[in-house]
């Protein structure tokens, strides 16, 4: 098995991150990995920093490819943070890591997931530390797109830009690796429209695949504006218990964690001292959870998008495959019933739901907006 085995679908840029690993004249002290989300960008990140450490291992069998791809090796450090921003703390921290010189391996890496999630503050707290690093030093940061970045941030690092990996690609990768029926399997990466780790959620949770049946049929359950509002309703609602059930047991172990290491009994009353620490874990934990909930909601979206899409290739009689092929019925009626502009209409209004929601708004608002601009017109 190579390192490059779970990212599928990228053979170009597989080409010029093992280049950079094997060649000296061919690498640079800092990296941007863009691409969609689902394509493999943090896959890409921390197999290249495998690469790295070890550039003649090629089956990912050495000791330092594997703790690499593990997460444990010294030198390589993963950043991912799950706030709605990275805070300028958090990047200094970084800073100071990047001084240090490597202790085992070949490279100190550090890898920067989400560095869209920057504010320009931030930002410019690491563009010293991105110019000039230590010799030894490389960056590698992963977002959505360059844009997503500031552009001196940009303009140092070296573009590696990833695509869509084919749907087959991704199925079979899942059957490989997760074992999953091959049917379901090219069924769940047709959903998730390649969304790698999406796809592997649907593949292995059944209460992830029925959340995105409640959703897929809100279209054709709306006939007027009660309707609207109920299932947006039942769509936050469903979404905020999907939010708790991913973050509460988690929650509950990191403060079981924090009381022990403060020496304060679970259940009993805190000393005024401790209060500020373990007030600060359960901000950490909000914030947590309310990305946790836009995350899941966003991707309700896109499952909107993709049912409205499938509706406006019908309408234009496009011999391309439907994502939600097991909509196949809806989809028709839907596409006969209606006009391709108020397919158009429709997935303009909840891409305007997904931006209200990034910015901030109040989550049941911007999806009641939603719904209510799905309705039936005329």
């Amino acid at each position: 098995m190579s390192v490059w085995t779970e990212l599928v679908g990228q053979d170009r840029a597989v080409e010029v991150l093992s280049a950079a690993a094997s060649e000296p004249a061919a690498m640079t002290h800092a990296w941007l990995i863009t691409g969609p989300p689902g394509s493999g960008r943090s896959v890409a990140a921390r197999a290249f920093a495998a690469a790295l450490q070890d550039p003649h291992d090629s089956d990912g069998s050495s000791h330092e490819v594997r703790t690499a791809l593990a997460g444990t090796h010294a030198d390589v450090t993963v950043f991912a943070t799950e706030k709605v921003q990275i805070s300028i703390a958090e990047a200094r921290e970084l800073v100071g890591l990047a001084q240090r010189s490597p202790s085992q391996g070949r490279w100190r890496v550090i890898i920067v997931e989400d560095a869209d999630r920057m504010t320009e503050r931030t930002a410019n707290v690491l563009l010293k530390a991105i110019e000039e690093p230590p010799p030894r030093t490389v960056w590698i940061l992963c977002a959505p797109s360059p844009m997503d970045v500031l552009v001196t941030i940009r303009s140092r690092c070296r573009p590696v830009n990833l695509r869509v990996p084919p749907a087959e690609a991704v199925a079979d990768l899942l059957v490989r690796r997760d074992g999953i029926d091959p049917e379901l399997a090219l069924t769940c990466a047709r959903a998730a429209q390649s969304h790698i780790g999406m796809a592997r959620r649907l593949a292995t949770h059944p209460d992830a695949r029925a959340y995105r049946e409640k959703v897929l049929a809100v279209p054709t359950s709306i006939r007027g504006v009660g309707d609207a509002v109920l299932a947006a309703q039942t769509l936050v609602e469903d979404a905020t218990e999907q939010s708790k059930l991913a973050t509460t047991e988690r929650d509950a172990a990191e403060k079981a964690e924090l009381l022990r290491t403060l020496g304060a009994e679970e259940g009993a009353r805190i000393p005024p001292a401790l209060r500020a620490q373990i007030r600060q874990l359960e901000e950490e934990q909000k914030r947590r959870a309310r990305r946790s909930l836009i995350d899941l909601l966003d991707r309700a979206m896109i499952d909107l998008l993709s049912f409205y899409r499938d509706v406006l290739v019908t309408q234009l009689g496009s011999d391309v495959p439907l994502i939600n092929q097991a909509q196949t019925q809806q989809v028709q009626a839907m596409a006969g019933a209606t006009a391709p502009e108020q397919s158009v209409h429709r997935m303009q209004a909840v891409g305007l739901a997904r931006t209200r929601i990034a910015a901030g708004a109040a989550p049941l608002l911007a999806v009641e907006a939603l719904t209510i601009a799905l309705r039936p017109q005329g």
